[in-house]
């Protein structure tokens, strides 16, 4: 590129480009790096909770080698086809089955299983395997609470041989053929109906005592291995936590978004943040600037004394009256201002040792302690008569 002497370029510099860019860069760079973490932690590999082959604390991989040390067949599923599947004769266990449709949930019904093991199951899963156990809904029970050792205080075999364990979460309310175990708030967090085709369904307000943290306490292990271990094979359903069942074919306006669309509306949340701090940053150094006019400092007092006139406020008036002269005997008599106000009791002490020294006729007949700390004036004469007195007393109190 060639340049005419004598005419100049408006080309920018390498320089001027990063100075004007830099900030949308960063603000790119640090929105790009949020959506890489975001995506990275949203990618985890982990186990979900009461998987028999987790070994974290909320996994169940423990109850899961305990069943199998006492001949039981565990059989993990992950999808409703495997669980329509499953033998007659088995024992299966549902975490969460509310997240099976409804028609899945008739099916499994009808499939006449020895026993279902329901964990944490809302009305619509409950209507179709239990009637006559309903979620508590009553006011002042809690719907959750947390699970805690309680005795089993009902006649089944299984909760009688396991004596405490750790029950809570969902509370139930049962009907006349069903039994409630483990009661908590007066209400079982443990239940016992009888289903369709002769099944047993047991029905568990949380499942935490399967868990591989809580297995080993009280009667935790013993339960788990009465309710999952009665038939020689377990099916294990593993639900889809991200899966929600439709009902009766109506879907809502939010479940036609697709999942994506979350993630990008918080990228562009955290976008305009960074764009609205990088707009609302300092521009450059504080400048101070002289003032155009000088108010001296009577006319200052006047214009707020007039304020507190046209207000009628003399108890503020008053106080202010005090408090400056409050502060400005107190370092005369040595009395020292702590949090703002010197000591009420000190001020006074001071004060009158000092006004004892002087002529009797030179006292304020009211007292230091009426003049400082008194009442509010009733009128404008009074004010007046108090900023005199006030003053007075400052003479007497500086004189030599």
């Amino acid at each position: 590129m060639t340049t005419v002497p004598g005419s100049t370029t408006r080309t920018p510099s390498l320089g001027q480009l990063w100075r004007r860019s830099r900030w949308f860069l960063i603000g790119a760079a640090v929105v790009l790096l949020a959506a890489l973490l975001i995506g990275g932690l949203g990618d985890s590999g982990g186990y979900p909770p009461l998987d028999p082959r987790s070994a974290d604390p909320d996994g169940a991989r423990a109850t899961a080698q305990l069943l199998r040390q006492q001949g039981v067949t565990v059989n993990p599923v992950d999808s409703p086809a495997a669980l329509d599947a499953s033998p007659a004769d088995d024992t299966v266990l549902l975490p969460l089955p509310d997240l099976l449709t409804a028609d899945q949930l008739r099916g499994l019904a009808a499939a006449g299983h020895r026993r279902l093991v329901l964990i944490d199951p809302g009305e619509s899963a409950l209507g179709v395997l239990a009637p006559e156990v309903h979620p508590a809904q009553a006011v002042g029970v809690p719907l959750s609470i947390a699970s805690a050792s309680t005795a089993p205080d009902c006649p089944l075999p299984d909760a009688q041989r396991a004596g405490s364990a750790e029950l809570g979460g969902q509370l139930y309310r049962l009907g006349a053929d069903a039994t409630g175990c483990y009661p908590r708030e007066g209400l079982p967090a443990l239940a016992a109906a009888n289903g369709s085709g002769g099944t047993q369904v047991i029905v568990l307000g949380s499942g935490r005592f399967l868990s591989n943290q809580a297995l080993a306490q009280d009667g935790n292990a013993s339960l788990a291995l009465g309710l999952l271990g009665a038939q020689p094979r377990l099916t294990w359903y593993l639900p889809d936590y991200n899966s929600v069942p439709q009902q009766d074919g109506q879907r809502s306006f939010t479940d036609l978004i697709p999942a994506g669309w979350s993630w990008g509306a918080l990228q562009l949340a955290v976008a305009a943040v960074l764009a609205a701090l990088w707009r609302a940053r300092r521009l450059g150094p504080v400048v101070s600037e002289e003032l155009p006019v000088v108010v001296r400092a009577a006319e200052t007092t006047e214009g707020r004394a007039r304020l507190y006139q046209r207000a009628k406020a003399r108890a503020q008036a008053a106080e202010s009256l005090r408090r400056a002269a409050r502060h400005r005997l107190a370092p005369v008599l040595g009395v020292p201002v702590t949090a703002g106000e010197p000591d009420g009791s000190a001020l006074l002490t001071a004060l009158t040792d000092r006004l004892e020294r002087r002529p009797t006729d030179q006292r304020d007949p009211g007292g230091p302690h009426a003049l400082l700390y008194g009442p509010p004036p009733t009128d404008d004469a009074a004010l007046l008569r108090l900023a005199d007195d006030l003053d007075a007393l400052e003479r007497q109190v500086r004189q030599p």
